[in-house]
């Protein structure tokens, strides 16, 4: 079966890799698992049989197919033929907080697809197999050019490892990049209260867009902030912060505290 280019699809061929990738997820007998983009089933036949439920979201017709003509009878495997993107992840499960996520996911769409993974309530941990360039986003430490609004929004509601590096010969078709594995595991209980979330990515969204620009402007300027220059003044001096600082020298846990200075009672 030939991979779509429009799908994204890529499939690991790499047996020893297939191992490594579901022994860092590390499911057993009482897990239930969501694997995003099964394709041919490189992962799927090391996990079927091994833990208490596997659910396999598969968009293309023909691949969802086969894999329900496979585990065919094998009722702790489910194959649900749809975009994950518009899959309701809480609802496969009766304990959403506990399930465990894995994927070889299509990179033109990792960013949407981790932030929909993300959404409440939220799994147990997500192991993703992403663009190697992806995973240095979301792992980035401050102040290196590769960390952004993708660090900070992951970062922010969860602890997040790279785990392994996948030459791109481990795949066939053979892609033009390099991918790594990232775990993301979610903070249990959240740090965050659902309007804390909120008004930290409006925070967030504002400055890596202007990323370019000092924290004091963008606060000032930006139309989703708007602050009063007296209003800038008084939060550098009781916060520490150094606003003439640009957005990329602010740690997530920087983020956090200056969207809390900036609630309404803050």
């Amino acid at each position: 079966m030939r991979a779509k280019r429009s799908l994204g699809q890529n499939f690991l061929v790499d047996g020893n890799l297939q191992r490594k990738i579901v022994s860092a997820l590390g499911a057993g007998p009482a897990d239930e698992v969501l694997e995003i983009g099964p394709g041919r089933g490189a992962l799927t036949a090391h996990l079927a049989g091994a833990v208490r439920r596997l659910v396999l979201v598969e968009l293309d017709d023909a691949l969802a197919s086969e894999l329900a003509e496979r585990y065919r009878g094998r009722d702790h495997v489910v194959v649900l033929h749809q975009d994950v993107l518009t899959l309701d992840v809480p609802r496969l499960s009766r304990a959403p907080h506990e399930l465990k996520v894995v994927g070889n996911i299509p990179y033109n769409i990792t960013t949407p697809i981790v932030f929909h993974l993300l959404e409440r309530p939220r799994p147990a941990e997500i192991l993703l197999m992403v663009q190697r360039e992806v995973a240095e986003r979301i792992v980035a430490p401050p102040g290196s050019s590769a960390y952004g609004a993708l660090a900070v929004g992951v970062r922010t509601v969860a602890r997040t490892e790279r785990v392994l590096d996948v030459p791109r010969t481990a795949f066939r078709p053979v892609p033009r990049v390099d991918s790594a594995v990232v775990r993301i595991v979610p903070f249990d209980p959240p740090r965050l209260q659902p309007a804390e979330e909120a008004r930290l990515r409006t925070l967030t969204r504002a400055a890596f867009q202007w990323r370019r620009k000092q924290m004091q402007k963008i606060l000032r300027d930006h139309p989703d902030l708007s602050l009063p220059r007296e209003r800038v003044a008084a939060l550098e001096a009781e916060s520490g912060f150094v606003f003439t600082d640009r957005p990329e020298r602010f740690s997530p846990d920087d983020f956090v505290r200056l969207s809390r200075l900036l609630e309404p009672d803050g």
